[in-house]
C-alpha cells in the first residue's frame, strides 16, 4: 500500500453495523451510499436475520455484495469508532459497547423516555398517545437508556392503526438516520440525559411477549377500549387479536370499506 493510500485508509472512521428488519436493510444501504463521502469504513455487520434466498431485501446479501465481513455474535465485534445498532435484538455489555471508541448508538423507532423496550407502536395507541415519534441514543447496558442525541417527534393521526403508526415511524426513522449520519460520524451531538425528560414525558420499559395479552380482548371491556385495542393490534402478517369462547380463540378481522 502506497503512502498516500495508507493516509486516506485511517481518515475513515470504522463502523460496525448491528441491524435487521427492513429498516436495518435500509439504514446499512444508505451507509454503504455514503462511506466514500462521509469517509466511513464498514468493518463489520452482525444481524439475526436469515438469508432468504431472492428476497431482494436481504440484509446478508447486501453485505456480501460489498464484501462487509458478517459476524457470528456480538464477542466478534472489532475494535472500532462508531457502533451503530438499528433493530438489533441483543441488549449490548459493556464489554460490547467499549470496542467502540467513539461511540454506540441505537436508532430506535419510538419516542424517549416514553417507550423503551418493545411493542411501542400497540401501547402508544392503547394509552390515547396524541404524538409519538423515534429516537437515536447512547448506548448503555440498560435497554434503550443512554442519552438522547437525536429526536424526532410528530402527531398520531386521529384512529391511527398499527401498521400506520409502523409505516409513519419508519419513514421518519429513516429520515433521522440520514439527516443526523454527519453529526454522529463527527461527534457534533448535545447529549440530553433521559431521566431530565421523564417528568414531561412520563416512562415505560415493555417486552416482546407482552403483546400476546395485548391481543386478548375482553369482551366486558368498552366499546373505546376493546376498539383501541384492536387497532394496537392488527398487524399485518401477524397473529390478530382475538377473545376467547369456549377455549377458543376467535379472531378480528379487519375490513376496509
Amino acid at each position: 500500500m502506497s503512502e498516500r493510500a495508507y493516509f486516506y485508509t485511517m481518515q475513515r472512521k470504522k463502523i460496525v453495523f448491528l441491524g435487521s428488519k427492513p429498516i436495518g436493510y435500509q439504514c446499512l444501504s444508505y451507509l454503504l451510499s455514503v462511506q466514500d463521502k462521509l469517509k466511513l469504513e464498514i468493518t463489520g455487520m452482525l444481524t439475526h436475520a436469515r438469508r432468504e434466498f431472492g428476497n431482494a431485501h436481504d440484509i446478508n446479501v447486501l453485505a456480501a455484495e460489498h464484501s462487509i465481513p458478517v459476524l457470528e455474535s456480538m464477542d466478534d465485534i472489532p475494535p472500532c469508532d462508531i457502533i451503530y445498532s438499528v433493530q438489533h435484538h441483543e441488549i449490548l455489555q459493556q464489554q460490547h459497547i467499549d470496542k467502540a471508541a467513539q461511540i454506540a448508538v441505537n436508532l430506535h423507532m419510538a419516542p424517549l423516555p416514553e417507550y423503551r423496550g418493545s411493542n411501542q407502536f400497540s401501547y402508544a395507541i392503547i394509552d390515547e398517545k396524541k404524538e409519538f415519534g423515534t429516537t437515536i441514543h447512547k448506548i448503555d447496558p440498560k435497554i434503550d437508556n443512554g442519552d438522547i442525541l437525536f429526536q424526532e417527534r410528530f402527531p398520531i393521526p386521529e384512529k391511527c392503526w398499527v401498521d400506520e403508526l409502523y409505516q409513519l415511524t419508519f419513514d421518519a426513522s429513516l429520515d433521522l438516520f440520514m439527516e443526523s449520519l454527519p453529526a454522529i460520524i463527527d461527534g457534533s451531538y448535545f447529549p440530553v440525559s433521559q431521566q431530565s425528560l421523564v417528568k414531561k414525558y412520563g416512562t415505560s420499559l415493555h417486552y416482546r411477549n407482552e403483546i400476546n395479552q395485548l391481543k386478548q380482548i375482553d369482551l366486558s371491556w368498552d366499546r373505546d377500549k376493546i376498539e383501541r385495542h384492536i387497532r394496537a393490534t392488527s398487524m399485518p402478517g401477524f397473529e390478530p387479536p382475538f377473545f376467547m369462547l369456549d377455549e377458543k380463540k376467535i379472531y378480528f378481522s379487519q375490513t376496509h370499506s
